[in-house]
């Protein structure tokens, strides 16, 4: 009888993270004059492996508080931005029987670092980064090794104090040391 076992599990058998950063041009509905606050609301994504790729589609809204007519009023601007992002995924067991299983985090929700208004005056550029992290699932083989009479071999198990052991202490045995 063999000393291994081959045993099918589910693994993570591939890994992947993708930044990015993106200018995302809003263009409100008067000319602004100074740009308030910028908020990116309402993620939403889906992901699909395709080769040794995870294609990421998504959507965020960006709303734009401005003001406008010299700086007398104030309106917003929401806009809502399709985005997709491919992630490059690292194998690291080449041996896997199944794929098809995919996870994805997002490590930063869309956020905006920076908005301004462009050079004409008209509309207002956003900066957006955002992260993920992907993670395929899959099949494959893990060999462990098989004890023969069916116990693992752990000396240490039994090198432990039990609270009969500790009864049988002599407290003083030790002597106080004399000036």
């Amino acid at each position: 009888m063999s000393q291994y076992r081959e045993i099918i599990t589910k693994a993570v058998v591939a890994k992947g993270r993708k930044f990015t950063r993106s200018n995302e041009t809003i263009c409100p509905d008067q000319n602004p004059s100074s740009i308030l606050g910028c908020w990116i609301i309402n993620h939403h994504y889906t992901a699909k492996k395709n080769g040794k790729k995870v294609h990421i589609s998504g959507s965020f809204d960006i709303s734009i508080w401005y003001s406008y007519n010299k700086n007398t009023k104030t309106g917003v601007k929401t806009e809502k931005v399709q985005y997709t992002d491919v992630v490059n995924l690292k194998y690291r067991d080449p041996d896997f029987l199944d794929d098809r299983e995919i996870v994805v985090r997002v490590v930063q929700q869309p956020n905006c670092i920076e908005a301004c208004i462009n050079g004409d005056g008209q509309k207002i550029v956003v900066e957006v980064e955002k992260e993920f992290f992907v993670e395929v699932i899959g099949e494959t083989k893990v060999v462990v090794a098989v004890s023969p009479d069916g116990r693992a071999d752990d000396d240490d198990w039994f090198n432990d104090v039990d609270d009969d052991d500790l009864h049988e202490i002599q407290p003083d045995f030790i002597m106080e040391y004399e000036k």
